[in-house]
């Protein structure tokens, strides 16, 4: 399969299961919601070594908020449903209880199971219950004036590693395709990039060969440029010398299929973008296939 002359491989990306909670957080200004929403889904990339994956879903005009003021709606994911309730404690106690003119509401109204975040003790008793249409929030007192919160957030399993790989004919053009491809998955709701703008420059495989006792993870030898021809295994196509990868979660499987398509779509409207392809460990990382060919269709 070829999209605009740019060769679709004939792989899979596999993904796993994830537990997901969004969060929509709304301010006094579109401002004011972004720099809470970019601090509260910080250091958030991967769960091979941060405690959470996270990122902004979309943006919310006042019309769509439940307090009527601008917002961005962000996802919130962990492998473990305990650590995903810490991280919502944590996140919103320190990076947006803290940020100016701030309030949180749940982002999943219709999930079957909700996590408690009980973050109105933090007013010391001087706390008192609100309603802001029809949800029950409470009212925080603070410095500024009342911080308005849920205490309940809907949680379901989503889809955590979907991935293709930009590869071109040199790190700028695969950095064009890729920033391309980030922009086109930013329009698709329930689907998150959790690395530095939407884009991972150090592809990582399972373990290590050399350092097996103290490294979860390490380079992903057989897709970097440098190593082809000194690496048995390279999977570097001739012509190719960069690559960026993509990884995307998801509230579920459709949400992370439709991102995928959006954004190998936009990639391959780059000139220099040569292949696309995607990440697998042979069925052995999760039950989730998602077949290139099929995601294009």
């Amino acid at each position: 399969m070829e999209i605009n002359g740019v060769r679709i491989d004939d792989t899979y990306a596999e993904a796993f299961p994830i537990f997901v909670s969004r969060v929509i957080i709304t301010a006094a200004s579109k401002r004011w919601a972004y720099k809470a929403a970019m601090e509260s889904t910080g250091f958030a990339t991967s769960c091979i070594g941060c405690a959470a994956e996270a990122g902004i879903d979309y943006y919310m005009p006042p019309q769509e908020t439940p307090d009527g003021r601008p917002g961005f709606a962000i996802l919130i994911c962990n492998p473990k449903k305990e650590k995903l309730k810490e991280q919502l404690i944590e996140r919103i106690g320190e990076c947006i209880l803290t940020a100016p003119t701030t309030a949180t509401f749940n982002g999943i109204t219709d999930a079957p199971e909700k996590l408690p975040v009980k973050l109105h003790f933090f007013g010391d008793g001087y706390e008192h219950q609100v309603k802001v249409g029809d949800r029950s929030c409470w009212a925080i007192p603070i410095m500024e004036g009342e911080y308005i919160t849920e205490e309940e957030y809907g949680v379901v399993k989503g889809v955590a590693g979907g991935n293709f790989f930009v590869m071109a004919e040199n790190q700028m053009a695969a950095l064009a395709g890729a920033e391309a491809a980030v922009d086109a998955i930013e329009h698709v709701r329930g689907a998150i990039l959790s690395f530095p703008g939407g884009i991972v420059a150090s592809g990582s495989k399972v373990g290590s060969k050399k350092y097996a006792k103290f490294m979860k993870a390490s380079t992903n030898e057989a897709y970097c440029p440098t190593l082809k021809g000194k690496v048995p295994d390279s999977k570097v196509p001739d012509g190719v010398n960069g690559i960026y990868e993509l990884v995307i979660d998801g509230v579920d499987a459709k949400a992370v299929a439709t991102a995928m398509r959006d954004g190998i779509r936009a990639a391959c409207t780059v000139p220099g973008v040569k292949v696309i392809s995607a990440g697998n460990y042979g069925g052995k990382l999760g039950p989730h296939q998602f077949k290139l060919h099929e995601v294009l269709k």
